[in-house]
């Protein structure tokens, strides 16, 4: 039955992700937001909140490897599985200059997670005070700067925000899709966790390992439906774009979230391994930066090592 309730959750965030995002576009192009602004706030942050769901829940239950491992593992699925397998399905071509920023406040993310990560082992409420702060910044920083004037980043943030479809323009529908998203996120992430923790206490493995590739994966469902269908739609540098973004607010957001909420302790394996190989999946954005290409070759070599990489997690649990 664990597993019927871990497919019942994660089809349950699904759901809920996805009527968070139309709900909260649609009340955004009703109200005449800028799609600039929707595509930097409402689809890159939504198709992220089930792992703030499930984090900030499994930090205040206790489970912190749960929480942290969500982030880390994410952050390295959407990479080495999302952006990889959209990549293979249609080459990733966008002008460097369109994701240089994004891709430099990636790295910068992930710079600040490793050095918490490597000067204590827990996380403090001011860590989720520098990281909020952070991504307020970031946000504030993009749409100021493509204000004043139109720019390739500008327009592929305003592209991510067209590619949502099925758009309601009732603002009383779009409201009530908001509000039901919501509701279907928290239902989905107490029984994804409840599941979860009893499947990795059946197979004899650690929270931390649960929560970086079942947990991870399934929160990650969002940004892969969305990247699929772009690549599916040969738009394959809006699902970079969505990567980007959601990798961004994972660190800034959610670490930030849960650490004011619940203030996790950083599990020794995240410190030890894991984080090191989130930072070696987000140091190959550095071809794109430059290059503003992603090839299929690329993208199945990234594809493998993500493969090997939960073969590894699993042996060694």
């Amino acid at each position: 039955m664990d597993w019927f309730w871990l497919a019942c959750g994660l089809g349950l965030l699904v759901l809920g992700a996805e009527a968070l995002v139309r709900g909260g576009v649609g009340l955004a192009r009703r109200f005449r937001v800028s799609p600039l602004l929707i595509g930097v706030t409402v689809v890159a942050w939504g198709t992220s909140t089930p792992e703030l769901v499930v984090s900030v829940e499994a930090a205040i239950e206790g489970l912190d490897g749960i929480a942290v491992g969500n982030i880390v593992g994410s952050n390295i699925a959407n990479i080495l599985l999302i952006l990889a397998a959209a990549a293979v399905i249609s080459p990733i071509a966008v002008r460097p200059e369109a994701i240089r920023r994004d891709g430099l406040f990636v790295l910068g993310a992930t710079a600040l997670f490793l050095a918490i990560a490597l000067t204590t082992d827990r996380l403090r409420w001011w860590h989720g005070v520098l990281c909020l702060g952070l991504l307020a910044g970031t946000a504030v920083l993009t749409y100021r700067q493509e204000r004043l004037g139109g720019t390739a980043s500008g327009a592929l943030h305003a592209a991510e925000a067209e590619e949502v479809q099925a758009v309601p323009l009732n603002p009383w529908l779009a409201g009530a899709m908001v509000a039901g998203g919501i509701g279907l996120l928290v239902l989905g992430g107490e029984l994804m966790i409840g599941a979860a923790v009893s499947i990795a206490r059946g197979f004899g493995v650690s929270e931390v390992v649960i929560g970086l590739t079942l947990v991870a994966i399934g929160t990650s469902l969002p940004e892969l439906v969305t990247s699929v269908i772009a690549a599916l739609r040969r738009h394959s540098d809006i699902a970079l774009g969505n990567i980007l973004g959601s990798n961004i607010y994972n660190i800034l957001g959610i670490l930030g979230a849960a650490s004011l909420i619940a203030p996790a302790a950083i599990p020794p394996e995240i410190a030890r391994t894991e984080m090191w190989v989130m930072a070696g999946a987000t140091l190959l954005l550095l071809p794109a930066m430059v290059s503003g290409r992603i090839g299929r070759a690329l993208g199945a070599a990234m594809l493998t090592g993500y493969a090997l990489n939960l073969w590894r997690l699993v042996a060694t649990a």
